[in-house]
């Protein structure tokens, strides 16, 4: 298959790739869970192809419409790449309804920042981990988005929000958003005004991001939840990518 060429290729001639690939390489076979894809960041010739390796990919959406996927329905619907399909789910991230143990990786690729309660999702997602499972979370670096005014979630903030059991009807951050959001980045809005309408409707389109992570806070929740982080890195400055197993 030319892909898998183009990969090896691809993993002579790019050294910042060389990590994350051999990490993905040892996915080849097994069976994982993605939340919020597909993704680009998953697909060949990606740092992180693990579409091309998987045996096969199920999925969960918050929604059997979203903004970024369209129109989805329940079952063997996630057509991942070329003729691999895998089991489209329509749940919460915090609680997708799966039976314990259910998969050797779970894939997060620029889905954590929607979700209001981040660490009840991490705590979710080890729960459907086998032993010594991983997972594989990418996350926005803000420096090049929209949210590049803001700054960084501390760790005690993320603990509160899960002590508190915050849901995603949450509103802590709209203040925030609406005064710091910098529209000249964000192609899905060309007003203040639209800001403001999507954000009030974010319940059903989930196009805030409620917080800013950067490496090293991420690092700290992983280990909090009970992961140990096997490989940090930024990809185009735009990408933070983490790759962690249960301990």
């Amino acid at each position: 298959m030319k892909e898998y060429l183009q990969t090896f290729i691809s993993y002579l001639i790019s050294k910042p790739k060389r990590k994350l690939l051999r990490l993905c390489f040892k996915l080849k076979g097994k069976i994982g869970l993605e939340i919020g894809g597909p993704s680009t960041f998953f697909r060949p010739i990606s740092f992180f192809p693990v579409y091309l390796f998987a045996n096969r990919i199920d999925v969960v959406n918050y929604s059997n419409e979203t903004v970024w996927e369209g129109k989805i329905a329940v079952g063997n619907t996630y057509n991942y790449f070329k003729n691999k399909t895998g089991h489209q789910y329509i749940a919460e991230a915090t609680d997708t309804k799966i039976r314990n143990s259910s998969y050797d990786f779970v894939l997060s690729c620029h889905s954590l920042e929607h979700v209001a309660n981040p660490l009840k999702a991490l705590l979710e997602w080890k729960r459907l981990l086998k032993e010594k499972g991983v997972l594989v979370l990418v996350l926005p670096e803000k420096k090049i988005t929209f949210d590049h005014k803001r700054n960084y979630t501390s760790f005690g903030h993320i603990i509160r929000d899960y002590q508190n059991n915050v849901d995603e009807n949450d509103n802590t951050h709209f203040e925030e958003i609406i005064n710091l959001h910098d529209i000249n980045r964000d192609k899905g809005v060309t007003s203040l005004e639209e800001l403001k309408v999507r954000i009030k409707e974010n319940y059903k389109n989930r196009c805030i991001h409620h917080h800013v992570f950067n490496l090293a806070t991420i690092k700290q929740i992983l280990e909090y939840c009970g992961y140990e982080v096997l490989h940090q890195q930024e990809v185009h400055h735009f990408h933070l990518v983490t790759v962690a197993r249960l301990k």
